[in-house]
């Protein structure tokens, strides 16, 4: 009976997880993008989660901070790394690396993983010395090859792109496994294929070694660690009352030399373990005082204040709870209820219209970059029209504009218009970029509609049934039939080959 007593109290989830789990879920609060497959794109999207989540999953209700700030550091935009730099400084000095133990969805994944009963490979000389990797990282791909690609044509978001497990199990897998995503396994290449082996190196590592990803190579936490000594809520130790018996250190799972240092997750393992208290949590104070026991102070007197500070805490545990929940139930239902995703609706639309090929793509009207002229799609019948989406902040697009105006140039005098619609987000940057390094191509570069006011979202691409996956290109004949749609990166011979087929002409351009 104890024995089943013992195994029913293990199950019961400690505050500490409760918490991780409650972050998890505000964090991921719209709940409807894993219904509907789609981004949140929401204002509220402009701030930043505290720990590591990726931008493009389909729950999250922030953007990530490291996504953030390697945009950041690429963008035309002088004031984008200094917000975001103070938004990470703001969390790093409120919480430091509690954010990796409390506030981090991916952090709880690793936790779970490890539950696995399996052997464990405890901390030693190397695991220590790996330790030191995450900093690497954080330099080399978070900050030094951003800001190197910042000069050149596109951005480059390196541990985004090459690394960031949490952005292909919640972004990539995320969106692939809902069934109105499929067209997006057209974009899956050996890049992919790299970051999905990338990922399940890191869930088995963490089975096996506590915190594998965390400990060894997030950036995010190699950038708060350097807060742990100044954050206002940390673990802290009292050095008067240390007996030095090393127990806070062996019992921590992470790489720590000291309580406290920049590898502490303030899990709070040190604080249970320790003999004479002398581990507390910092910040603690501000929000239950310690009671003063007068000194000379009666058994009966002694029992009585502590009874009365437990009741307090009682009490400040129990407000907090429900402000807390209060918290997430109003976000639960702003992503889910209120801030519904606006609908694009052409009113004189045909059933033979759509997005679909084989369907007549619906008509628009664009407004040229850098200029009032105005070009509407119905006025370009008679002609093959490439339909390129794309912007100034996707590398895959701006990687492939050149095969797009090398095809653009051998069909100039052929009846083929490449119409180069720039997203409604960072529209302002779509002008200097083409002056710069299309001043004398034969596209034509327009600019999309915002969604809905307040929207970055864009209109004419959201009505052809685009879901945030850019680069995407529609390839129309002469009647303004959809002959070819393609999500991705395109190269010079797939674009070539479909301006042929849309032509019914197998004779190029040569």
């Amino acid at each position: 009976m104890n024995k089943f007593i013992s195994k029913l109290k293990n199950l019961i989830p400690t505050k500490r997880r409760l918490i991780q789990l409650y972050a998890a879920l505000l964090t991921n609060a719209n709940i409807k993008g894993f219904a509907n497959g789609v981004i949140y794109q929401g204002a509220v999207k402009n701030a930043c989660a505290p720990g590591l989540n990726c931008y493009s999953c389909p729950g999250a209700a922030a953007s990530c901070p490291l996504g953030a700030l390697q945009n950041a550091l690429a963008s035309s935009k002088a004031r984008a790394p200094y917000y975001v730099f103070g938004i990470i400084l703001l969390y790093g000095i409120i919480l430091g690396r509690t954010i990796c133990g409390f506030l981090c969805p991916f952090g709880l994944i690793q936790d779970l993983l490890h539950k696995i009963k399996t052997p464990k490979l405890k901390k030693n000389k190397i695991t220590k010395l790996l330790s030191y990797l995450k900093y690497v990282i954080l330099v080399l791909f978070v900050v030094i090859f951003p800001l190197i690609y910042a000069f050149k044509d596109f951005p480059l978001p390196a541990f985004c792109k090459y690394i960031c497990p949490a952005g292909t199990l919640g972004g990539a897998i995320g969106l692939l496994i809902n069934p109105v995503n499929d067209d997006m396994f057209s974009m899956l290449g050996p890049l992919f294929t790299w970051k999905f082996v990338l990922l399940v190196g890191f869930v088995m590592g963490s089975v096996f070694i506590y915190r594998f990803f965390c400990r060894f190579f997030c950036p995010l936490g190699a950038l708060y660690g350097l807060f742990n000594k100044i954050a206002i809520l940390g673990i802290k130790l009292d050095r008067p009352k240390c007996i030095d018996c090393g127990k806070c250190i062996s019992t921590c799972k992470m790489d720590i030399t000291s309580v406290g240092d920049k590898e502490c997750i303030s899990c709070g393992d040190c604080v249970s373990v320790c003999p004479t208290k002398a581990i507390s949590y910092r910040g603690s104070k501000i929000i239950l005082p310690d009671n003063e026991i007068p000194e000379g102070a009666a058994a009966e007197e002694v029992e009585r204040i502590e009874r009365k500070r437990k009741k307090r805490s009682v009490i400040i545990q129990a407000v907090a709870a429900a402000l807390a929940l209060s918290v997430l139930a109003g976000a639960l239902v702003y992503y889910n209820v209120i801030d519904k995703v606006p609908t694009v609706d052409f009113e004189d639309t045909s059933p033979e219209e759509g997005s679909d090929v084989g369907k007549l793509c619906y008509d628009y009207e664009f407004t040229m970059v850098g200029s009032e002229d105005t070009v509407k799609l119905s006025d370009l019948r008679g002609k093959t029209v490439v339909m390129n989406f794309w912007g100034t902040w996707c590398g895959p697009c701006c990687k492939e504009l050149p095969h797009f105006d090398e095809v653009a140039e051998e069909y100039k005098n052929e009846d083929v218009v490449f119409l180069i619609i720039h997203s409604y987000y960072l529209a302002e940057t779509a002008e200097a970029y083409v002056n710069e390094n299309f001043g004398e191509s034969s596209m034509i570069f327009v600019l999309d509609d915002a969604l809905a006011e307040n929207s970055t979202v864009s209109k004419y691409y959201t009505l052809l049934g685009g879901k945030g996956s850019y680069p995407t290109t529609f390839v129309l004949n002469a009647e303004g039939i959809i002959t070819e749609k393609v999500v991705g990166e395109m190269s010079y011979d797939a674009l070539k080959a479909a301006v042929i087929s849309a032509k019914g002409n197998e004779g190029s351009a040569e």
